[in-house]
């Protein structure tokens, strides 16, 4: 005989519940049928699940391996079972997104209300983490979408990248720091621009751009947020290079000048990406069309 999910699934809800009624009732059938499928598998295995000997059930030394392993059985069923259901296009389980630090705090705010309101039927669960994160969060499959500014590298799994739109940098001084627009970058004294830690892309963008060297040029602080690095540009620290996107949170204080660049200025492109083969691109595509049409209005 045979083993069946639907019986594994009997033997959890006891181990859950520690109690045959209780398991019956939540799996809607009756105890007499519950307690024969367990005996089923017992006979099946050679030796007991569940110690009956008190009144609460308890595992065995077996049961709890079995169980464990049930469990696992379960979970990856139900995997295939979502994956199936969702060749109709729609997922029927929260969409994993993921979007980089310097963009999620700026483009949450005006896309998820348009996400919600176009794909309603459409859940969501949200994380923040750096690029290279989020790439191999899409490799492991433990990522469905990722926001990211950077192309991904063509080794690992294929991914498709639609483009969103292109986010360029301005250049944030001190108030009190007299300087015309548009700024070129070459003019802009190399050991006065502040940079977010190792692991940014947004670092690595502006040492492009500025062309510093990663190491000497630029005043790197351990922080994980612009909004540590324009405190130390309004209290006289230093300059820093700030997406457009983030303007409206970042320079509402009066202590913070905007300044444009001078042509042919710099900037990032912001993409969504996800792997070639999930069954949800129609939907993925959806939200790219969204994104692009309800980013925040130019500051």
């Amino acid at each position: 005989m045979t083993l069946s999910l639907k019986q594994f699934r009997y033997a959890i809800a006891i181990a859950e519940t520690g109690h045959f009624g209780r398991a019956a009732v939540q799996c809607h059938i009756s105890q007499p049928a519950m307690s024969q499928q367990i005996q089923l598998i017992e006979a099946q295995c050679g030796t007991l699940l569940f110690d009956r000997s008190n009144r609460a059930v308890q595992l065995t030394p077996f049961g709890r391996e079995f169980i464990d392993r049930a469990q696992q059985v379960i979970e990856a069923a139900d995997a295939v079972e979502a994956f199936v259901a969702g060749q109709d296009g729609s997922p029927h389980h929260p969409i994993r997104f993921g979007l980089i630090p310097t963009v999620a705090p700026y483009l949450l705010p005006d896309i998820f209300p348009a996400l919600a309101d176009r794909l309603p039927g459409v859940k969501f669960m949200v994380s923040e983490s750096r690029t290279d994160a989020l790439l191999t969060g899409l490799y492991e499959g433990n990522v469905d979408l990722a926001l990211i500014a950077t192309e991904p590298p063509e080794n690992g799994p294929a991914l498709t990248s639609a483009p969103l739109f292109l986010d360029p940098f301005v250049l944030a001084t001190a108030a009190n720091q007299t300087s015309s627009s548009p700024i070129a970058l070459a003019d802009v004294a190399p050991e006065t621009i502040l940079l977010l830690d190792e692991g940014h892309c947004l670092r690595d963008q502006a040492i492009a751009a500025c062309h510093l060297d990663g190491t000497g040029g630029g005043r790197t602080f351990a922080a994980t947020s612009l909004s540590t690095i324009v405190e130390f540009v309004a209290h006289g620290q230093g300059v820093t290079l700030l997406p457009r996107i983030s303007l409206r949170k970042e320079t509402a204080s009066a202590r913070i000048a905007i300044h444009e660049l001078e042509a042919p200025g710099a900037g990032r492109q912001l993409l969504l990406v996800w792997r070639q083969a999930t069954p949800f691109a129609t939907v993925f595509h959806q939200i790219a069309e969204t994104i692009r049409e309800t980013r925040p209005p130019p500051t």
